[in-house]
């Protein structure tokens, strides 16, 4: 609740040299001055804003006297100029796991609460000082892993998909007083665009709205990881090629067909992508019932893969396994790239599978000649080179991609509206719809459901 006042150690839990401790909320200051008190001399209330105190900080006794526990430094900050938008002191001291839990409890017992997950941050959004999609680029930009998520996380933080959101929202702001006009005075000429400059108008805003919905195909594959599946028949170096990818011997590599049994998986950078990569048992007819299960389960990664690796033998020509297999991905919604493996050894059947599919890297998995190939056609399928991360809005998870996409099908079906000779109301409405979408991108208008499931990812002092 924005009423309370609110504590958190703000620095992971552990020896270290320092740790810092965060209170935000109304009473923030007065709390803190019954903990900390400063060298000067002076009350940590008269101290200027922003600047760092040194000072002494106190733990209260069961007879009634303050212990000085710690020297550490405090700053104050004043609402609005704090990162919650609220008045908050932080508290630096040693960073001594006994000591540090301590400082905390001390300034619980002076009358703060022990923060909620992101709730610092939520209170950051609720009293304006960021959008919900800065929010969610501040999770992303501490769980980074890869040069490329933190250079999205920073885009995020910087409010750029924000920016673009908003302009879309203020331009059909203005179609739609135009609108407006042309409803309430049908026989005057007081609208600012015409019929045909409104529909010019959708066209563009829908236009700007097509790229944002597009950037998600890069936001997504960088951080949330592109769903890929490893399959192909056994012993064609499915298992190896795993490895070479992930980097280390995550999976068990034999000559004896049928060596993995069920789905592995990892998270793992490929370049700049970010794969969820699945190694699945190999694709066959069987009587093992245990092998059965595996290929089962590798069916159903099959199905649900947004990227497919299908490895090949390429120094064998084709067995009916591997064209069974080639009609099988006939079928499938993701993207397959047709990797043609042990080509150290032949390219006897390199030809067939090159004919087959429209992507196609030969590769030996054993010495890893090839994988920079790999890596540069998945960049180039799920990046291409159209975005600059630094600078360009890119739309980095789920929620944001269904409110823009659900913005984009309302403007569409106002255009189809305006086409078809429908009444302007009807217009209207549907513009509408799309400026109500957009509010819900940037948090404007959005549930309170969706923003407690989105903070409640956050850590404890963030």
């Amino acid at each position: 609740m924005l009423g309370e006042t609110i504590v958190a150690i703000s620095t992971p839990r552990g020896k270290g040299g320092v740790a810092l401790l965060r209170v935000s909320g109304p009473f923030a200051v007065e709390i803190c001055e019954k903990v900390f008190y400063p060298a000067n001399g002076r009350k940590l209330s008269e101290c200027s804003a922003r600047m760092a105190v040194y000072g002494s900080i106190t733990e209260l006794q069961s007879n009634g006297e303050r212990l000085s526990i710690d020297d550490g430094i405090a700053t104050v900050f004043r609402a609005p100029a704090s990162f919650t938008g609220e008045d908050t002191v932080e508290i630096s001291c040693h960073g001594g796991i006994l000591l540090t839990e301590t400082v905390y409890t001390a300034i619980l017992a002076a009358g703060a609460r022990p923060a909620e997950a992101g709730e610092f941050t939520r209170r950051a959004f609720l009293n304006g000082k960021m959008g919900l999609s800065s929010a969610e680029a501040l999770g992303e930009l501490l769980e980074a892993q890869t040069r490329e998520q933190l250079a999205l996380a920073h885009m995020g933080m910087r409010g750029k998909v924000e920016e673009k959101s908003q302009a879309i929202y203020e331009g059909l702001r203005d179609i739609l007083a135009s609108i407006y006009v042309k409803i309430d005075y049908p026989d005057e000429e007081l609208a600012d665009m015409s019929r045909e400059e409104i529909g010019e108008g959708l066209s563009k805003q829908a236009d700007a709205l097509q790229k944002l919905c597009d950037s998600y195909r890069t936001g997504h594959a960088i951080m949330e990881g592109i769903p890929t599946v490893i399959c192909g028949r056994p012993n064609v170096g499915k298992s190896s090629l795993y490895n070479r990818i992930v980097g280390r011997d995550a999976a068990i590599v034999t000559d004896v067909e049928g060596t993995t049994r069920d789905v592995l998986s990892e998270t793992v950078a490929l370049g700049r992508v970010t794969l969820r990569l699945f190694d699945t048992a190999g694709l066959h007819e069987t009587s093992d019932a245990v092998e059965r299960i595996g290929i089962e389960r590798a069916e159903r990664a099959l199905n649900d893969a947004e990227l497919i690796l299908a490895v090949f033998d390429g120094s064998h020509a084709p067995s009916h396994e591997d064209l069974a297999l080639v009609e099988r991905l006939g079928s499938v919604s993701g993207t397959v790239i047709a990797v043609v493996n042990k080509t150290d050894l032949s390219r006897v059947g390199e030809a067939y599978y090159q004919e087959q599919f429209a992507h196609t890297v030969s590769i030996s998995a054993e010495s890893g000649e090839g994988i920079d190939a790999l890596r540069d056609a998945v960049e180039a399928l799920f990046l291409g080179g159209q975005l600059d991360l630094h600078e360009d809005a890119i739309l980095t998870n789920a929620r944001q991609h269904g409110a823009a996409l659900g913005a984009l099908e309302a403007l569409r079906s106002a255009q189809n509206g305006l086409l078809g000779d429908l009444p302007l109301d009807v217009c209207c409405c549907a513009v509408e719809n799309a400026m109500e979408a957009l509010s819900s991108l940037d948090g404007r208008a959005v549930s309170e459901d969706i923003v407690s499931q989105i903070f409640s990812h956050f850590c404890v002092g963030k």
